[in-house]
């Protein structure tokens, strides 16, 4: 799975794709409602491709997650972020089950449930029969 240039900006709504990049600027667009916005040095901002799940042994990327998530939902969406703690949790854990329960927090389980749920809808998680699935 492919999450290039897909980015959560610190205190923005959502997730933004990177369309054009200058010198001390970025231009991102809003996946949900494709907006485009400026963004420069100012905002911080985390690749999703750069994101891990700590387990107990090493780290998971992002993207390894959303497959797990992908293949046990056939691809349609999965658990509503703002469900209860325990469900969220006990869901995750269907996922990765050694995830390190000391360094992995709730926030961090329920952004990765909103973020899945966010490209899920925008129709950047699906099922390619040729066995390489994009975003």
């Amino acid at each position: 799975m492919n999450l290039e240039k897909i980015i959560n900006v610190a205190g923005w709504p959502g997730l933004y794709k990177i369309i054009s990049q200058a010198k001390n600027l970025i231009i991102v667009e809003s996946i949900e409602n494709k907006k485009k916005s400026p963004l420069n040095s100012r905002n911080q901002a985390n690749m999703l491709e750069e994101i891990g799940i700590y387990t107990y042994e090493d780290t998971k990327p992002l993207s390894e997650i959303f497959e797990k998530i992908a293949k046990k939902e056939n691809y349609n969406s999965t658990i509503n972020h703002k469900s209860d703690n325990k469900k969220l949790t006990e869901y995750f854990r269907t996922i990765l089950n050694d995830y390190d329960e000391d360094r992995v927090y709730i926030s961090d389980i329920k952004k990765v449930f909103q973020w899945y749920n966010i490209l899920q809808k925008s129709g950047l998680i699906k099922k390619d029969n040729s066995k390489k699935d994009e975003i």
